[in-house]
């Protein structure tokens, strides 16, 4: 698993290495622990020559360029042995660079090939959860790979690992189960499976409500994607519920104090998309726990 994580000030690695200890990867990854300085730089080696007060305000820019580079590749490789300490079968590496730093975090995992791109969000309030970072933002919305928002939990490594996963029968639902099923959790984790029947899509004249409610459809889903869990060592409790899946997933995740929240990127269009398409980005923002989003790797190929 090739995994990169964005830091952006002292003390993320250790935010991130809270939450990614309960992320039930495996024992090998090759990760890339990057920062980006958020500027500029002006390019060397101009075909003519400035004005002597332009010259030095040039100077000036790439002085103050070159030093915010150079802290940012300090948070880098602390964050690097943070996170080698914790994670001693990995392969850590360090990186820093002057870029916008969604556009740096994106591009480097294009070219890093991650599976996975892990950013933080600090603030836990519920108003600050609703204002998620715009870099978090612009790389959950516009990266090719699968993204987690991390928020630590808070708990000890004993206790067992809950996690939540929302399920709508779409391919990209069905690569967020897929890529839990695939973790190493430890003994005892929990699943809790909601399959969550979006009443407005009656008032959209998709289905009656009474359809979306006796649906055959609906049961399948919710078997199946129960049987494929427990079958990877998962103890699971399957719901199906109705309204609002951003409402349902973030009432369950605070109900049973999940750890993560599963999602895809987006659901089906037409009669089965029971997940609208802001669904993942609303509970990334709203979430009080970690939030991972799922794409699928047909989609990202």
């Amino acid at each position: 698993m090739k995994l990169l994580i964005a830091l952006d000030g002292p003390g993320g690695a250790e935010t991130a290495v809270a939450d990614l200890k309960r992320a039930g990867l495996p024992p090998r990854v090759e990760c890339l622990v990057l920062s980006v300085a958020d500027v500029i730089l002006p390019a060397a080696g101009q075909a003519e020559q400035p004005p002597h007060w332009m010259a030095e305000q040039i100077e000036k820019a790439r002085a103050r360029g070159a030093e915010a580079v150079d802290q940012a590749r300090v948070i880098a490789e602390q964050g690097k042995h943070v996170i080698e300490a914790s994670f001693p079968d990995w392969t850590v590496r360090a990186e820093a660079c002057a870029d916008s730093p969604a556009w740096a975090i994106m591009k480097r995992a294009e070219e890093f090939q991650a599976g996975l791109i892990v950013v933080g969000s600090h603030n836990r309030s519920a108003i600050g959860r609703l204002m998620l970072g715009s870099v978090s933002q612009s790389v959950l919305h516009h990266a090719s790979a699968s993204v987690r928002i991390s928020r630590p939990s808070g708990r000890a490594d004993n206790i067992p690992v809950h996690l939540v996963a929302g399920d709508d029968g779409s391919d990209d639902a069905d690569a967020a189960l897929s890529a839990l099923a695939e973790r190493s959790w430890p003994a005892g984790t929990t699943v809790h499976l909601v399959t969550a029947v979006d009443q407005a899509m009656a008032t959209m004249g998709l289905w009656s409500l009474a359809e979306a409610r006796t649906t055959d459809w609906v049961t399948e889903v919710n078997q199946r994607s129960v049987a494929r869990l427990r079958a990877a060592g998962l103890t699971v409790l399957p719901s199906i519920a109705h309204g609002d899946p951003r409402r349902i997933l973030l009432s369950e995740a605070e109900h049973c104090k999940a750890d993560c929240i599963f999602v895809g990127a987006r659901g089906l269009r037409g009669i089965r998309r029971l997940f609208l398409g802001s669904v993942s980005s609303a509970i990334a923002s709203r979430a009080h726990c970690s939030v991972e989003v799922i794409r699928s790797r047909l989609a990202s190929a």
